[in-house]
């Protein structure tokens, strides 16, 4: 994994992100519901939003395709829960697990993480 010099210890999976909290709420996007890291495809490193990616990993940024949408991609700050592509995007900006709630407006920016319509 390139670019993963500054993983985050209290996180159980590979994550980084500028000045990221316990929740993954990052410099870049910091409010209450802002409570999830994606998997980047090129990388397997989660990050909380696609500025931290383009910050510290030394290489661009891939989509998950539409046929890898059952993988786990999306991790829950919350709850530490991991999510497959598709149970993301199908929750109504609601963990599954623990019913935090995520930040509607991420919608507004699935392409720049998936390959969306």
């Amino acid at each position: 994994m390139e670019g993963t010099e500054a993983l985050d210890p209290r996180f159980d999976v590979p994550l980084c992100g500028v000045s990221t909290d316990g929740e993954t709420r990052c410099a870049h996007y910091a409010s209450e519901r802002d409570v999830i890291a994606v998997a980047f495809r090129c990388c397997g490193v989660y990050y909380p939003c696609r500025a931290c990616h383009d910050a510290l990993a030394d290489h661009e940024a891939a989509r998950w395709p539409p046929e890898r949408f059952d993988e786990p991609a999306v991790l829950c700050g919350a709850c530490r829960t991991t999510l497959t592509v598709a149970a993301y995007l199908g929750c109504d900006h609601v963990c599954p697990a623990c019913g935090a709630a995520f930040n509607p407006g991420c919608a507004r920016h699935a392409d720049r993480y998936f390959v969306v319509d």
